[in-house]
């Protein structure tokens, strides 16, 4: 094309004048920052002279300034001070029910902010697995069970330590031929059926540190008492166990949790209240789960001379527990000698035949099953939910299959899918094998009771099965609820608020 002086003009080429602009403008704003950096020194040097350059002006930067707090170490009567659990505030909460050995925090006002002594003479505890045999005397110095007990065979000292010869109130001939006439009657427990146990005042825990050996993960639960904190004996010995009590408040495990449950004489009074202790252990067992007793009224026809007792009053107190346990959906399993076994019902056509007008009613209050942080107790029964068909424990996969098979209840949990249940497990197993090279110690026996203080599925547990360690998992009682998990995969934990 030509202008109109007649001289060709040529267009300009429009598919290199983009890539030109872009350039252009990419350049400018290189040269732009650039400048930023090098033409201002002081600029250069506070962003690099902390890190290699040793600039001759003071920097603008104030170091990062770490406040050091120590706090004085408690006086040497508090090495056994239990805050939230503590004998000198018992007065305030007297009654009928044994509310005063629940949980009562102290006010801000009368916390104690200093470190908890250790006893006089403290030593190392004994290594696993010989520490359920024995410990140091120096470290639970308890002269008052030992003078209590001695003579059932709970525990004797001899010189330094205490020995733990494995006897019981129920089981004079030790606590392995007492585990081994219960699986004679529960075959469940010899083939990964049932992998988790609480025992409901445990004593200083033979009964849960026998099953250990025979793949049941058994949480001891017992209150700080005239026994003092039994549950310290537990925690010497490397078994798992919690301070708790049943009475007014629910246990601080989530419903449905534990496969089997378990009281040795632990004196609780079972029919009483309306049931309200035994329709806690109804709401904490899974469907298909065990509940065994021995001690009053079991085998009165035999014992009922021990107890203090009348003949009549024990044939009364056997008919009662029958029928509540009976109106509560739980069935005669076996019996033999002192051990009665009942089950919870596989399926909830128990609780929905015709129209339930028996006492103890159905929960129609609204509060959630799961709920049980400083939650009231309450005389109904605590139903399973029917869109969870693999709850009970003949659909549950078998120990140590369940590990890793991504619970039912997950679905529960917000965003809880089985690809973030795989997730987190891969994510701990990379994580526990980096704490190894900082803590040597840890997945050896000289670290043994180990605590997760803010677990989503029990992942950092699973990754330490293999090794000679306990974890008990904490879920925070305001944070997503994720313990049903944790306990369907054969784990234990409890709720808690930091």
């Amino acid at each position: 094309m030509d202008n109109k002086d007649g001289i060709p003009v040529t267009r300009p080429d429009k598919s290199k004048i983009v890539p030109m602009t872009i350039l252009f403008v990419v350049l400018c704003g290189f040269s732009f920052y650039m400048g930023i950096i090098f033409c201002s020194e002081d600029r250069f040097l506070s962003i690099y002279g902390q890190i290699s350059i040793k600039s001759p002006k003071k920097s603008s930067i104030t170091p990062l300034q770490i406040k050091y707090i120590s706090f004085p170490e408690c006086s040497i009567d508090f090495q056994d001070y239990t805050p939230c659990t503590d004998p000198s505030r018992w007065k305030k909460y007297i009654s009928r029910q044994p509310t005063l050995l629940e949980r009562h925090c102290p006010p801000k006002s009368k916390r104690k902010e200093c470190l908890i002594p250790l006893p006089d003479g403290y030593k190392p505890p004994i290594r696993w697995p010989k520490s359920r045999d024995e410990c140091w005397y120096s470290n639970v110095p308890n002269e008052w069970i030992n003078k209590q007990k001695s003579d059932q065979h709970w525990l004797k000292r001899e010189g330094e330590k205490f020995i733990f010869p494995g006897g019981g109130t129920m089981f004079p001939n030790g606590v392995g031929k007492y585990v081994d006439l219960m699986q004679d009657l529960i075959p469940e427990m010899k083939d990964g059926t049932i992998r988790t146990a609480i025992d409901t005042g445990c004593g200083v825990a033979s009964w849960g540190g026998s099953l250990l050996d025979r793949g049941i993960l058994t949480l001891s639960l017992a209150p700080r008492d005239n026994h003092r904190a039994q549950v310290q004996f537990a925690l010497e010995r490397g078994i798992p166990a919690i301070l708790g009590v049943i009475s007014t408040q629910r246990l601080p495990f989530p419903s449905n949790s534990f496969d089997m449950a378990h009281c040795s004489r632990c004196l609780i009074p079972w029919t009483e209240f309306g049931g309200i202790y035994l329709l806690e252990i109804h709401r904490i067992v899974r469907p298909g789960g065990f509940w065994v007793l021995s001690g009053p009224p079991i085998n009165y026809k035999r014992r009922w001379r021990g107890w203090n007792s009348t003949l009549e009053a024990q044939i009364s107190g056997y008919e009662k527990l029958q029928d509540l346990l009976t109106s509560m959906c739980f069935k005669m399993f076996k019996e033999k000698g002192d051990i009665a076994v009942w089950q919870k019902s596989q399926d909830n056509n128990c609780y929905s035949k015709g129209v339930r007008d028996t006492y103890p009613p159905k929960c129609d209050d609204g509060t959630e099953p799961d709920s049980a942080w400083y939650t009231p107790s309450r005389a109904c029964i605590v139903v399973p939910d029917r869109k969870f068909k693999k709850l009970g424990l003949s659909s549950i996969s078998k120990w140590p299959e369940r590990l890793h098979i991504p619970p039912e209840r997950i679905s529960m949990v917000h965003r809880g899918t089985a690809k973030a249940f795989k997730r987190d497990d891969s994510k701990w197993i990379k994580q526990t094998a980096y704490y190894k090279k900082l803590i040597p110690d840890l997945g050896t026996d000289k670290i043994r009771n180990v605590m997760d203080m803010n677990t989503a599925y029990g992942g950092f547990a699973a990754a330490l099965i293999n090794d000679p360690v306990w974890v008990m998992n904490v879920v925070s009682s305001y944070a997503t609820n994720t313990l049903p998990v944790v306990f369907d995969r054969g784990l234990i934990g409890t709720f808690h608020d930091w």
